[in-house]
């Protein structure tokens, strides 16, 4: 039997490349309908997450830390808006139900002012942006501390997705994380568009 021979910048790849694999894992929700890279098995925690327009909606934070950096996925289920606005206490102004369907069209651009308003961050790039071909917006941060924090908002079906990465300042950006977000249907398959697909409503009745 022939012997192969590798000579010392193949053997640095191999390990290179071995030790890439075994540090991400792609984590599913069947749940909420996502599948994203993480390095390693992330908490899950139930939120609550009061809207632009004062409704409680339903949420979950997946959440991985380790010495390279935290990684978040942060789901908000919208799909039920319509009855949760309907039966909330609101002033008369905002009881129709177009409001419902505000909220939920608005919700990235709101989640995406949360980010801009925090605390001692400077915003370094702030624009729309797509992945797996649906729309959201993308958003680069530094930290008072010098950290960076790089998110990624997108809407599908009526939930909320919100990615967050926040790692040391001399890291290079998480593009294992940020780029590998696909969304699911509810049978677990990889849902796949041919164009930008936008979160559109049906008109409500007046």
């Amino acid at each position: 039997m022939r012997l192969i021979r590798f000579g010392p910048a193949a053997f640095i790849l191999f390990v290179s490349a071995s030790s890439l694999a075994q540090s991400w894992m792609t984590y599913e929700s069947r749940v909420d309908r996502f599948s994203v890279n993480f390095r390693g098995e992330p908490k899950v925690q139930e939120i609550t997450w009061p809207s632009e327009y004062g409704v409680v909606f339903p949420g979950r934070v997946y959440a991985q830390q380790d010495d390279t950096g935290r990684y978040s996925v942060t789901v908000i289920d919208y799909t039920d808006a319509e009855r949760m606005h309907a039966e909330q206490p609101k002033p008369e102004s905002f009881r129709q139900a177009i409001y419902a369907q505000i909220d939920v069209m608005a919700s990235i651009a709101y989640a995406a002012t949360k980010y801009r308003q925090r605390e001692g961050v400077k915003v370094t790039y702030d624009a729309w942006h797509y992945i797996d071909l649906v729309e959201g917006h993308q958003l680069q941060l530094t930290n008072a501390d010098r950290s960076r924090t790089f998110v990624g908002i997108y809407l599908h079906e009526n939930r909320l997705y919100i990615l967050e990465a926040t790692v040391p300042t001399s890291a290079a950006p998480p593009g294992l994380f940020q780029q590998s977000l696909s969304f699911l249907d509810e049978k677990g398959n990889r849902v796949r568009y041919d164009s930008i697909y936008s979160n559109r409503l049906p008109p409500t009745r007046r």
